[in-house]
């Protein structure tokens, strides 16, 4: 997959069929349009191309909304979309000067100057332009005008991804994992980066990793304890996970995520690792004492170990 992350373009489309979207999860519902975009491209023997916008534009157009939590990353969103085998992933820089673009200069300078549209499949809801000004009747005139199809993807579809996208945080931030893996097609997982921490499991006898999450948009699960997979230096494991406050220890204001990889002893200190997030054992509780959290930590392991194994 070709990604170009400014504009113009440094090369000519082949005929390229085109999506829009922020494509956060790129889940299930998200597929489907994906899907529809590359049959259209093979069809015609262009190229299957998704646009879309960092930062998120909410971002830009409410900064001070902090309710805005995101699925995906712009190197996981990156990733999922070549997996589903588009060709081009073209992604816009979102700024204050850019949202203030009338749908005709969007249209105009953008999608046919620059992009070259040949097709362009979009949501039945879709509005672009300053002030959402563009909507798919007007699209349908300026496709006229500059010689490209539309497709308008029916509002049942639209509304079903809409509807994915919803369950799928929902479930997240409710600590249910088979849902929410379930609706995105893949286990959800995050990447972080390996810090020191007080090495209190070490004592315990089941050492973990305290991840450091640097996307603070990134939608993390409900505090609590989960089965995880692990990929560190290209290599899978089992494990389990903790995130919360640690109350037992320190009643720590600071939310906290470690994780234990089974069998495992290698000094990751400042490594990214890699963790899915497959099912939730309990929630997070305080304990009477360190001898009480090694005995639940011990039954969480032997939960968590025949979960993995059957799945």
């Amino acid at each position: 997959m070709k990604v170009f992350d400014s504009l113009p373009l440094s090369e000519k489309l082949a005929d390229p069929v085109v999506t829009i979207g922020t494509f956060d999860g790129v889940h299930l519902g998200h597929a489907k349009i994906l899907d529809r975009v590359k049959k259209k491209a093979l069809a015609i023997n262009g190229q299957s191309v998704v646009i879309t916008f960092n930062p998120h534009p909410r971002q830009v157009l409410f900064p001070h909304d902090d309710n805005l939590k995101l699925l995906t990353t712009q190197d996981e969103k990156i990733k999922l979309l070549e997996r589903n085998g588009i060709d081009v992933l073209v992604i816009i820089p979102f700024t204050k000067e850019f949202s203030r673009l009338t749908a005709l200069e969007f249209i105009r300078d953008i999608l046919v100057n620059q992009v070259g549209v040949r097709e362009l499949i979009i949501g039945y809801d879709h509005h672009f332009g300053r002030n959402r000004e563009g909507s798919i009747e007007s699209l349908k005139e300026m496709a006229q005008t500059f010689d490209f199809n539309v497709e308008e993807i029916p509002a049942q579809e639209i509304d079903e991804v809409t509807i994915s996208s919803t369950k799928i945080r929902n479930a997240i931030m409710a600590g249910d994992m088979e849902t929410a893996n379930a609706f995105l097609g893949y286990e959800f997982g995050f990447t972080g980066t390996v810090k020191p921490g007080q090495k209190l499991g070490r004592t315990l006898g089941f050492p973990t990793a305290n991840l450091h999450i640097a996307n603070k948009l990134k939608i993390i699960p409900q505090t609590g304890v989960y089965a995880v997979r692990v990929t560190c230096n290209f290599y899978a494991h089992q494990g389990v996970m903790n995130i919360g406050y640690r109350p037992t220890v320190d009643n720590s204001r600071e939310l906290r995520i470690e994780v234990h990889i089974f069998n495992f002893d290698q000094d990751i200190y400042g490594k990214e690792i890699e963790v899915r997030v497959i099912r939730k054992l309990r929630d997070e509780q305080k304990f009477e004492g360190l001898d009480q959290l090694k005995a639940q930590v011990d039954k969480d392991i032997v939960a968590a170990r025949s979960i993995l194994e059957k799945i």
